[in-house]
């Protein structure tokens, strides 16, 4: 499972309002990439054959099968702060990370490292 900090589902809340598409909650995924060898991806989207979904704070979290190998146990959060404002991942499957903050390695899976676009 995924979870979401109360920030990020109020965030996320209002972003779902805001739209008026078929979006129906936050897909959190991963894809090969990066600079440690994997990057995460988020997006409002509708579920599809064969993804976990999971109902946090009010938010649909839609997650792929094999994203969520990855991201089990994650907790997505919101910061707003001098530099930046947006939304992390904390990931406690990630043995490594980036500078960057999107790139990661687990224990047991190195993804494909290339350049943090």
């Amino acid at each position: 499972m995924v979870t979401l900090t109360d920030i990020a589902a109020e965030k996320l809340r209002e972003m779902l309002d805001e739209n008026a598409t078929d979006e129906t909650g936050l897909r959190i995924y991963v894809k090969p990439g990066g600079c440690t060898g994997f990057s995460y991806g988020m997006a409002l989207d509708s579920v599809k054959d064969a993804d976990k979904t999971y109902q946090v704070n009010g938010v649909e979290v839609i997650v792929d099968e094999d994203s969520l190998q990855l991201v089990q146990g994650s907790e997505i959060d919101y910061v707003e702060d001098f530099e930046s404002q947006g939304f992390r991942i904390l990931n406690p499957n990630a043995t490594s990370t980036c500078g960057c903050g999107s790139s990661f390695r687990t224990a047991t899976a190195a993804g494909q490292p290339g350049s943090c676009d």
